[in-house]
């Protein structure tokens, strides 16, 4: 189709309302276009040359066209123009060779030496995206904190308003790879990105990179990449324009934000001031510093307030960090902080601010260059301290120290240390005053055991404690050994619920109770029973929210050295363990009855047999238990450690220190008590034993019985008053009780007179009147012997006195 053609087409199109759309097809399709159109016209306007570009631009080859007058092509041609030479430059209408008309923006100029003109033409639509494009690129090259580069196919860089990392900051030239300008490493890692995006078409966005520059590897850079692929008019890829963005203040912002995170999550797990201390200083360096201290009041290491005039020479440092580095020789971790002079910026301080100084400011405050040797690290340039200030105490410093080529402090960082040195003051008071509170329930604790080690007929003993740790606290476990009547031994140990003041005091009431009743002589199931009731008293007492807090558990243990038998009976405890004397060990089976804040199930008391030379282990659940094992696993490791142990030639103090080392974790959640006993036996000769027949004359005979016993063993100084107590005694069971009747003496620090009988009254002791016949029996036994008393049993009763043996210990 012709021009002419091609106008009276578009003439009828027009006399049916169609218009053309201007510089698309009939699709509305934009042409593809890879440069200007040119064309040469005569001194008459007409056709003389016509580029490839031109033909792909309207559509109409060279013999179409040359020769004949340009305005033919013109579509619209205004009046004004239709006589007029060709303008310099403008905007027309051109036919296509398919109907269309296309609108484009031209330029004219001479041919030198001729009259023929060069006429350049290209769609307005390109031309206006050419023309807003490099003015969106020369804004974007103005930026400072933006630099764009513009790399081809194989990504050397053909346009960038980047500047060299060196001290003259010359421009990247055109043709430089990203290897001659960033650190291998790092120009290998952007052109892998690069090359991925030209490859792909997927755009990067504000992908964070960190740089350092080839000719100054010690200076890094924060940087948001943004990348995406160019191409052509037909969609070719031409190259990769990229876009680095300072990232730096944003980097900032979020370490900021890291490292109170940090801050919030790592310090205050710990209720240890020391270790929370190395938490806060573990956390900001080398993040904040590359040498963190933090020194605290030597009184806050105790649990107790500092004084309110702190300063240097009145602490002492608590933490170091890095562990690794090399620190001056001033500075060591528990030394006293030597007192500084005192400065505006100390003073600052001192009302709880921050102070920054800089190292001339620091020498100058000081003023003694020894002294800043001996506190300051090697190339230090910036030294920021911050004050420890909680509940109107100030606790101690944060000291941080920014060393080599890092930056100075900020004032935003300042800020950001006032905050970090105030959740850290926080969590290391409350370190404090938990150390205050625990060190006193575990004082309290300590006071209200027995003493670690007694020593009697029956057995020696030794008890170890160990307190919660980890923040638990102290708890209500405990231990006894009570030195009954007739050479016996009452062997205890409990555990309280909960913990700290309210545990201990709990416990101090039961330890109490436990004493009371044992001087009753009860069998151990009646005496657990009695417990009972009075735990459960205690928790009807208890606030209504703490009544299930109060209770516990107990096992109660008697060892009677003459029979060398041991009974006992426990509250929901674990069972005791036996090691014999030929070193095997095994726990005793017992049947436990349920916790002493319970009721409605009786307790059974078990006996067994009990070697002389044995060891009986009584212990806490926290000995056995912990959150990786249960007493079902705890329990034989116990025995078998016990087994190993215990030995004859070992002291049992250093045993029971060497199994809570071996068996108790770190920093147990639940207190740990042991109590071992190493059982003995009073000889067969020291004791001595006859039956009592239902005879008024068996009173004689049994101050014959004891006459000659005493005269056997030598105790002749004991015959006058233990004839009168035997015969008292013995009447007293002819008179009120009923047989059998046993008379039974034991010899050791102290002479034992029992007399048993099935009878279950209890004797009273009176004090008789003149007048009365009978009534002094008991109280002429109790003035005569040391104590006296009355223990009753399965089948009957048991009154026993007890007198010193003059020169036993």
């Amino acid at each position: 189709m012709d021009i002419d053609n091609v106008k009276n087409a578009c003439s009828a199109g027009a006399s049916q309302g169609s218009t053309g759309n201007s510089g698309s097809g009939p699709s509305g399709r934009l042409y593809a276009f890879d440069g200007p159109a040119a064309a040469v016209l005569d001194h008459r306007g007409a056709v003389v040359r016509w580029t490839v570009a031109a033909e792909e631009l309207t559509g109409f080859r060279a013999e179409e066209v040359c020769g004949r007058p340009v305005r033919d092509l013109v579509a619209d041609l205004p009046d004004d123009l239709r006589d007029a030479a060709m303008p310099a430059s403008g905007r027309i209408r051109l036919w296509h060779q398919c109907g269309d008309t296309i609108d484009v923006t031209f330029r004219t100029t001479k041919v030198g030496g001729s009259a023929e003109v060069l006429v350049l033409a290209a769609p307005t639509h390109h031309v206006a995206d050419h023309e807003q494009g490099a003015a969106l690129l020369r804004a974007l090259s103005a930026q400072n904190r933006i630099t764009i580069a513009v790399h081809d196919t194989d990504l050397t860089t053909v346009q960038t308003n980047a500047m060299l990392g060196t001290a003259d900051g010359r421009p990247v030239q055109p043709g430089t790879r990203l290897s001659d300008v960033l650190c291998a490493k790092d120009a290998e890692d952007l052109e892998a990105v690069l090359r991925q995006v030209l490859e792909t078409g997927a755009p990067v966005v504000r992908r964070s990179q960190q740089v350092s520059w080839r000719h100054d590897p010690a200076r890094q850079q924060a940087l948001s990449l943004s990348a995406f692929r160019l191409e052509d008019a037909r969609g070719r890829p031409t190259g990769v324009a990229a876009l680095y963005v300072d990232n730096a203040d944003q980097m900032r912002a979020r370490r900021h934000l890291d490292l109170a995170r940090d801050v919030a999550e790592r310090v205050g797990k710990s209720l240890e001031v020391v270790r929370t201390a190395q938490d806060l200083a573990d956390v900001l360096a080398p993040a904040f510093g590359e040498f963190v201290a933090v020194d605290l009041a030597h009184s806050v290491f105790d649990g107790e307030e500092p004084s309110k005039q702190l300063g240097g020479g009145d602490m002492g440092n608590a933490a170091l960090a890095p562990a690794t580095a090399v620190w001056p020789a001033g500075i060591k971790r528990g030394e006293p902080v030597p007192r500084l002079p005192d400065h505006p910026l100390r003073r600052s301080f001192l009302h709880g601010e921050p102070v920054v100084f800089g190292l001339d400011d620091f020498i100058a405050m000081v003023k003694d260059p020894q002294l800043v040797e001996y506190l300051v690290p090697r190339d230090t340039h910036s030294v920021m301290v911050a004050p420890l200030h909680a509940r109107g105490l100030t606790l101690g410093a944060i000291t941080a120290w920014r060393c080599g080529r890092s930056d100075p402090f900020t004032e935003d960082e300042v800020d950001l240390m006032k905050q970090i040195a105030s959740r850290g003051a926080l969590a290391i008071d409350n370190a404090r005053r938990y150390t205050r509170e625990h060190r006193a329930a575990v004082a309290l604790q300590r006071l209200l055991l027995p003493p670690a080690t007694t020593d009697t007929p029956a057995a020696e003993t030794a008890g170890v404690y160990l307190p919660a740790g980890g923040g638990a606290g102290s708890s209500g476990d405990w231990y006894d050994a009570i030195a009954l009547p007739s050479l016996r031994l009452a062997l205890v140990a409990g555990d309280v619920v909960g913990h700290g003041m309210p545990a201990s005091a709990t416990m101090g009431r039961l330890r109490a109770a436990i004493q009371t009743l044992a001087d009753l002589e009860l069998v151990p199931d009646e005496l657990l029973t009695r417990l009972a009731d009075l735990v459960q008293r205690l928790a009807a007492e208890a606030p209504f929210g703490d009544r299930d807090i109060v209770g516990g558990t107990c096992l109660y243990a008697v060892y009677d050295p003459v029979a060398r038998r041991c009974a006992m009976a426990s509250a929901g405890h674990p069972p005791p363990v036996l090691v014999r004397p030929d070193g095997t060990a095994e726990a005793v089976g017992i049947s436990p009855g349920p916790p002493l804040a319970l009721s409605g199930m009786p307790y059974e008391t078990t006996v067994i047999d009990v070697e002389p030379g044995s060891v009986l282990a009584l212990y806490t659940d926290g000995l056995v238990e912990r959150g990786d094992r249960d007493i079902g696993q705890g329990l034989p490791r116990l025995t078998e450690a016990l087994a190993a142990r215990c030995r004859p030639d070992r002291a049992l103090d250093e045993t029971g220190r060497a199994l809570l080392a071996d068996l108790a974790d770190q920093a147990p959640r639940d207190d740990a008590a042991l109590l071992l006993a190493r059982t003995r036996a009073v000889p067969a000769a020291d004791t001595a034993h006859w039956e009592i027949p239902a005879d008024p004359a068996a009173v004689s005979k049994a101050r014959e019985w004891i006459t000659r016993q005493l005269t056997l063993w030598g105790l002749d100084n004991l015959l006058f008053t233990t004839e009168l107590i035997v015969s008292e005694l013995v009447t007293n069971a002819i008179r009120y009780g009923r047989p059998p009747m046993d008379l039974r003496l034991i010899r050791h620090h102290v002479l034992v007179c029992e007399v048993t009988d099935s009878s279950s009254t209890q004797p009273r002791l009176r004090r008789a009147r003149t007048t009365d016949e009978g009534g002094r029996g008991l109280f002429l036994v109790s003035q005569l012997g040391g104590r006296w008393g009355c223990r009753h049993g399965q089948n009957g009763k048991t009154i026993w006195s007890e007198q010193a043996i003059h020169g036993s210990p």
